[in-house]
């Protein structure tokens, strides 16, 4: 009995799949059944004819009628489905073409030579087809390869992965005759592999171990080839070395052996792409992929890079790429040595190798060594050459940018002609926002003297700063503000610019542009600049005084800025009075004590300090009317050195201009150095028992009582070491020797 069921259309061809179910029954003898037998089946209706202009009301009465599968009363399905599939060709052609664009998978191999056949092969006849694998190598080869064809077709996938004969079969044949004949060892792989294009049956895969023995024939294979390689580069060495007429004979030896190696290469690279195909597949699964990875999986793809052949290429570097987000894998292609592998591919006449490649080269250059031994084997000028092109242009970009972050090689891209190029494309940008990668890229590169120079060639800064303000580009803005780091006559082009800049410092803008504004501002430190005319102007002293309250609303960037900013206007006298004037100093110093624990924070406050300490207005200010020198002889001990040095230089400053300080500094630097003596001293006198150890008088607390420098009596005199006037025995060196303070010698001290 037959029993027709549902109807659906194709997913991906122009058909109707009808569903249908065989039910068979055997009768006894008195006509009662006695076993039954249900299977599900499915009959596919191809639609050759069917384009835009059919008529679907005929197409479907035509199908109804010749299928015995559909009854009649589903005419009206059947239309609705055809006139579907019908709206559906186009929509679904240029999403294949759209999705053939961008997909980076490689195509699915053809039917190699050896694999194809003139019978035409029928799923009925799988019993012929599972026996033929039971002969000899030349019938294993047929009976394969009629199998191959069935499994080609996705829709007999299903009815091959039930028959568990058949499969079986197969995995035995491949496992023992996969050595006697490349032909039947590429066809077995390859229906394997139709099995693993759906991830559904890669189940069927691992149980018969296919991944493994895959992998062992690679790597056979590519040995094999190396034999190949050393074999012929023996007699072409023969061949060059005896170039006499009577060794004729050795050159044709030598051309034979050569085309007999280049058919040899053909099917053995047939058969390793379909075999790495079949392994990318079952990749898919993270903990497969650690298998094959434990089997070398990286060592066996990284050779097969030597290979010329286009297709396998573009599967291996696919391969790498999946495997190279992993530090692992990636660690076992710096082993190989792959960038002097890759670097060979760039440029490349095949489109879609160059940009798979690229894509690797981007994931390996996340790795500083990596990116090192990028650039030693010439690949910048390669990649700087590519940002003409389209279609790889924004990998070269992200590649080139991953190298700008070494400081070492910014000033490598001044020797391209990469600069102008990136100029070019940053100014022909029609949005509002640049492409992130190439800002980013722009704002690496800025941070490098030679490279801002040929930036800033004939106009380059004026349209920077156009653009830039003209957009309100914070990203923009950051790479103009690396460019005013830089001294010399770059930065003098910045001063007809200032009124621009400080016209952006105020509440009303975006924060993060202002910030970079004020930073660009806080790196002009040019004497020609009139910075007094700048702050009253444009009003920006209230500007900084009210972000410099630490519980105010703006961010510590922005705060951090405006304390850059502080610092360099105070180089001007003016300035640094105004400043003073307005109660900066007092803010700074409650700034300060917010934020002790940020060592950027507290080193340019500090600097701030030290600016103003030059100018006689600000310097009485911060000695006599605030607590700064006290705050200064607090950090002067920082841990970090950079707040140190700082420090001691605006404390020497103050020192030599109050007297009253000058001590107090000189009192602490003493105490500092002379630390763990005091502390032994001072716990000895708290300590009772040993109140008088040092004679009858007990010791003053010197510190709270009276100045360390003033006490000659803590040195040693007359009836120690020194002698009254001040010289020093030569024999007493001869006696004791001095170690951290105390007397060692063969003598007892005596007075």
């Amino acid at each position: 009995k037959v029993k027709g069921g549902n109807i659906d259309v194709h997913p991906s061809e122009k058909a109707l799949i009808v569903h249908y179910e065989v039910e068979a029954t055997i009768l006894g003898e008195l006509g009662d059944p006695m076993l039954g037998e249900r299977k599900e089946c499915q009959k596919i209706i191809r639609l050759k004819s069917l384009n835009a202009n059919t008529d679907i009301g005929s197409l479907a009465r035509k199908v109804v009628e010749e299928c015995k599968l559909i009854h009649p009363s589903k005419l009206g399905e059947v239309e609705q489905l055809l006139y579907y599939l019908q709206n559906r060709r186009d929509a679904s052609a240029s999403a294949g073409k759209e999705k053939k664009e961008k997909t980076s998978k490689p195509k699915d191999p053809p039917p190699f030579e050896g694999t194809e056949i003139d019978e035409v092969a029928s799923i009925n006849d799988m019993d012929e087809y599972i026996e033929l694998l039971y002969e000899d190598i030349p019938d294993k080869v047929r009976g394969s390869a009629l199998i191959l064809q069935l499994a080609r077709n996705p829709d007999n996938l299903e009815e091959l992965l039930i028959n568990e004969t058949a499969l079986g079969a197969l995995a035995r044949v491949l496992r023992e005759d996969w050595k006697q004949s490349i032909e039947l060892a590429t066809n077995i792989i390859y229906i394997f592999f139709c099995f693993s294009s759906f991830s559904q049956f890669h189940g069927i895969i691992t149980h018969y171990k296919i991944g493994a023995l895959c992998m062992n024939i690679i790597d056979h294979e590519l040995k094999r080839h190396e034999l190949w390689q050393e074999e012929l580069a023996k007699k072409k060495k023969a061949d060059i070395l005896l170039i006499y007429p009577e060794n004729q004979t050795l050159k044709k030896d030598y051309e034979k052996t050569y085309k007999k190696y280049k058919g040899l290469v053909v099917k053995q690279e047939q058969l390793l792409r379909v075999a790495i195909y079949l392994l990318l597949n079952l990749a898919e699964d993270t903990r497969i992929e650690l298998k094959m990875r434990n089997k070398n999986i990286v060592h066996m793809l990284v050779k097969a890079l030597d290979r010329d052949n286009f297709e396998l290429l573009i599967l291996v570097v696919t391969f790498l790429k999946k495997l190279s987000i992993f530090m692992e894998n990636k660690n076992d292609m710096v082993e190989m040595d792959i960038v002097e592998k890759l670097v060979k591919m760039v440029p490349c006449e095949h489109e879609d190798l160059l940009n798979i490649t690229l894509r690797l080269l981007l994931n390996l250059s996340f790795d500083t060594g990596l990116r090192s031994k990028m650039v030693h084997v010439g690949l910048l000028p390669k990649l700087t050459a590519l940002l003409g092109n389209e279609n790889n242009k924004k990998v070269a970009i992200c590649i080139l940018y991953h190298i700008s972050m070494d400081d070492c090689f910014k000033s490598m891209f001044a020797y391209t002609d990469c600069i102008p190029q990136l100029m070019k494309m940053l100014f022909a940008c029609p949005d509002e926002r640049v492409d992130l990668e190439l800002i980013s890229f722009c704002i690496n590169l800025a941070a490098n003297k030679r490279n801002v120079q040929l930036i800033c060639e004939g106009n380059g800064l004026k349209m920077l700063m156009k653009r830039a303000l003209k957009f309100k580009d914070p990203l923009l803005m950051k790479m103009i503000r690396n460019i005013s780091q830089h001294d010399g006559p770059t930065k003098s082009q910045f001063i007809e610019y200032v009124g621009d800049l400080a016209a952006q410092v105020s509440n009303d803008e975006e924060e993060e542009f202002v910030i970079e504004c004020l930073g660009t501002l806080a790196n002009l430190t040019l004497p020609e600049l009139d910075w007094e005319l700048v702050l009253k102007e444009y009003k920006l002293v209230p500007y900084l005084k009210d972000k410099l309250k630490p519980a105010g609303s703006a961010e510590d960037d922005l705060v951090l800025e405006v304390v850059i900013m502080i610092g360099t206007v105070s180089m001007d006298d003016s300035c640094a009075a105004l400043l003073a004037k307005s109660g900066i100093i007092p803010a700074l110093i409650e700034l300060l004590n917010a934020q002790q624990e940020d060592d950027e924070f507290v080193c340019q406050i500090i600097y701030v300090f030290y600016q103003m300490v030059f100018h006689q207005a600000t310097r009485d200010v911060i000695i006599k009317e605030t607590q700064a020198p006290a705050y200064l002889i607090d950090l002067m001990h920082d841990k970090n050195a950079e707040i140190r040095k700082v420090c001691d230089n605006t404390l020497d400053i103050i020192a030599e201009y109050d007297e009253e300080w000058a001590k107090k500094i000189q009192t602490e630097k003493f105490r500092w150095h002379n630390s763990q003596w005091l502390e032994m001293v001072e716990s000895r006198q708290m300590d009772d028992s040993e109140q008088y150890l040092y004679g009858d008088d007990p010791i003053e607390p010197y510190i709270h009582e009276g100045d360390i420098l003033e006490r000659p009596d803590l040195y040693y005199n007359a009836d120690g070491l020194i002698v009254p006037d001040g010289a020093v025995s030569p024999d007493i060196f001869g006696d004791y020797q001095l170690q951290n303070g105390d007397l060692v010698g063969q003598h007892p001290f005596s007075g």
